[in-house]
Parts: structure tokens; C-alpha cells; sequence
């Protein structure tokens, strides 16, 4: 296979593109947590795109279709009385894959032309599936970019989202929506059951290696084109599928990044030492006193814990912070990282002081 060939350029174009747009949506899989839920919609696929292939049309049309419904199905069930998302998501990602599996035997012969869409086959993409990645590329980077606020506050603070009025459920399923369209679109380079590794590996990968949200995006884009590249090249000169590398490559680079972060001093952790978890929104002050981003409440380096009032205040740091009242609660704006963040404090049973009086 030669440099010159119209297919290895097409092939490179679309690892860039695929890795990028993966890096970008991982980002907010892994900060989110929702691993587990991407690698359910990687097997959830499956079943549409085989019978895209029985019809004769686009198989990715027939993803987007078993995703979407599988998404919905997730948000569905999670919701009722003693469901959770984890439970819902399991029980979809089996019924998905047995799905496929039972259209698959109904054909003879059927399995071996789907070998590429499993697995990936990236060097026979075509223009149309170039223009499909970038216009999706655009689109998700685009809406991620206008809405970062909402579904950053959405994601981290529920309670505090749904006090300030933020439609937090839209917004979860807006982004569950994005995850299933990137799943789709990366069949061709990585195929529906490795997909799950160029999304996820990168941003993890990423992750180790700082707190600030642009840092860790611009490290995902950055891991995830390189792992598309290089599997591309270990494709051309090792003769290996070219899925199977690409996801060689992207998981190479979280356990690159696990050993190096914790051989070198001062990766991964705070000035003081001190874990940070974006995520569960608890941390530890360089003086020792436990900082809780989703109550709302912090230790100072004392270990008092600071009460919530009206109006303004300061903490300990110097840093100003200020209660607003907002549809029935009263909110606080915490400051943890460099960001500040509203949290509900009459919704978590704290005294509110007014006028020297405190009610709940």
C-alpha cells in the first residue's frame, strides 16, 4: 500500500476526524462517568446496522435508529421507582447484542460482510463518510461549545441546576443523543465494538494528566488523533486491522499516561498533595479541611465550616462569595478550581440567615 493511493488519504483524513471528534465527546463521557452507558450503545448498534444491511440502506441510519431508541430506553427506565441508569443500561446492552446476533444466524454467510462494521475498516471509507464525520464533527463541537454552561452545571450540580431553573433532564439527554450520533459515525474507523475505546481512552487518558476542562480536551483531541494516525500506520506496515490498532493505540495511551503520572511527582494531584475529584465534587484543602463542591459547604484550614448566608461574604481565601435567591431557593456560589458553581442551600436543609434570624 503506497502513500499515493487515494484510499490511504482518505483513510488518514478520516482518523483525524474520528479521533477528534471522539476526544471531544469522551471528554464529557468520562467526566460524566458514563463509560459504561457509550459501551452499551457500541453493542446497541449492532442490531440496526445489520438490519440497515438486510434492507439495503445506509447502515449508519440503521445505527442511529437502534441507538436513539436505546437512549430513550435508558432515560425511560432509569427513571422508574427503583430503576437505576447502570441497571436499565445493562439489561438494553444485552438485549441489543442478542438482537444482532439473531439477525446475523438468520442469514447465511451474512456475518463475514459484516466483519468491517464490527471491527472497523477505515481504509475503505469513502467521500460521503469523510463529509459525515466532519459535518457531525462540526455540529457536536459546536453545540457542546454553545452550551457549555448549562450542561456543565447540569452535569456536575443537579440539584443546583434544577434550582437556578436549568432543564437538567433536556440536557443529559441532549448530551446521551450526542454520545449515540459519535458512536455511529466512528463505526468506519473503529467499528461498533471498538468504538467505545476511541471515545473513552483518549479523554481518560487525558484526564490523568490535569483537572481544567480546556487542558483535558485539547490532551483528549491530541491522544485521539495520534492513536488514529499511528493505527493507521501499524495497519499499513504490520499487517493488522486497522481497528483493532487504532484501539491498540488509544488503550496504550491510558496505560502510557496511568505509569508516567504516577513515576512523575506532582502529576495528577494538587499543589498541597491533595486528590481532586470533579466528578463527586469533594476535595481536600492544601490545610486539611474537606471541601464538599456538591453541598455546597468547605472546610477552612481550620476545619470550621462556613455557613451560608444572604448577600455577600468572604472566605478564608479572600475570594468573594454571594447568595442569590432563585425560584423558591436560596443559592450559593462556591468557588473550587477556579470556577464558581451554584449550589441549592435551602433545598439541602441549611440555615439561611436573615435580618438575624435563621429558617430553614
Amino acid at each position: 500500500m503506497s502513500w499515493w493511493d487515494d484510499a490511504v488519504h482518505r483513510a488518514v483524513v478520516e482518523a483525524v476526524l474520528a479521533g477528534t471528534l471522539g476526544a471531544v465527546v469522551g471528554v464529557q463521557v468520562v467526566v460524566r462517568r458514563l463509560s459504561f452507558f457509550t459501551m452499551a450503545l457500541t453493542h446497541a448498534t449492532f442490531p440496526g446496522v445489520v438490519a440497515a444491511a438486510l434492507l439495503g440502506v445506509n447502515i449508519l441510519v440503521g445505527g442511529v435508529v437502534a441507538g436513539t431508541v436505546v437512549t430513550l430506553g435508558v432515560v425511560a427506565l432509569s427513571r422508574r421507582a427503583g430503576q437505576g441508569a447502570t441497571a436499565a443500561t445493562g439489561v438494553l446492552l444485552s438485549a441489543g447484542f442478542a438482537l444482532g446476533a439473531a439477525l446475523v444466524a438468520s442469514r447465511n454467510g451474512f456475518g463475514k460482510d459484516l466483519s468491517a462494521v464490527l471491527t472497523g475498516s477505515i481504509l475503505t471509507v469513502g467521500d460521503r463518510d469523510l463529509i459525515t464525520t466532519g459535518v457531525v464533527l462540526i455540529v457536536v463541537a459546536g453545540l457542546l461549545v454553545a452550551f457549555a454552561r448549562p450542561l456543565r452545571f447540569s452535569g456536575f450540580d443537579p440539584a443546583g441546576a434544577r434550582a437556578a431553573g436549568v432543564r437538567v433532564p433536556f440536557w443529559d439527554l441532549m448530551l446521551l443523543l450526542i454520545v449515540q450520533v459519535t458512536v455511529v459515525v466512528t463505526v468506519p474507523a473503529a467499528g461498533t465494538f471498538l468504538a467505545v475505546a476511541l471515545i473513552v481512552a483518549p479523554a481518560a487518558a487525558a484526564r490523568l494528566w490535569s483537572d481544567r476542562l480546556p487542558v483535558i480536551t485539547v490532551l483528549a483531541v491530541l491522544f485521539g488523533v495520534l492513536a488514529g494516525l499511528a493505527g493507521l500506520y501499524a495497519s499499513a506496515h504490520g499487517n493488522v486491522a486497522a481497528g483493532p490498532a487504532i484501539t491498540l493505540v488509544a488503550a496504550g495511551w491510558l496505560l502510557l499516561s496511568t505509569i508516567v503520572t504516577r513515576v512523575l511527582p506532582g502529576r495528577g494531584r494538587k499543589p498541597g498533595g491533595a486528590d481532586r475529584e470533579a466528578q463527586a465534587g469533594r476535595g481536600r484543602k492544601p490545610g486539611g479541611g474537606d471541601q464538599e463542591a456538591q453541598a455546597g459547604r468547605g472546610g477552612t484550614p481550620g476545619g470550621a465550616d462556613r455557613e451560608a448566608e444572604p448577600g455577600r461574604g468572604r472566605k478564608p481565601g479572600g475570594a468573594e462569595w454571594e447568595v442569590r435567591p432563585g425560584e423558591g431557593e436560596e443559592l450559593v456560589g462556591v468557588e473550587r478550581g477556579g470556577e464558581v458553581r451554584l449550589v441549592s442551600v435551602r433545598g439541602e436543609g441549611w440555615p439561611v440567615a436573615r435580618g438575624g434570624r435563621e429558617r430553614r
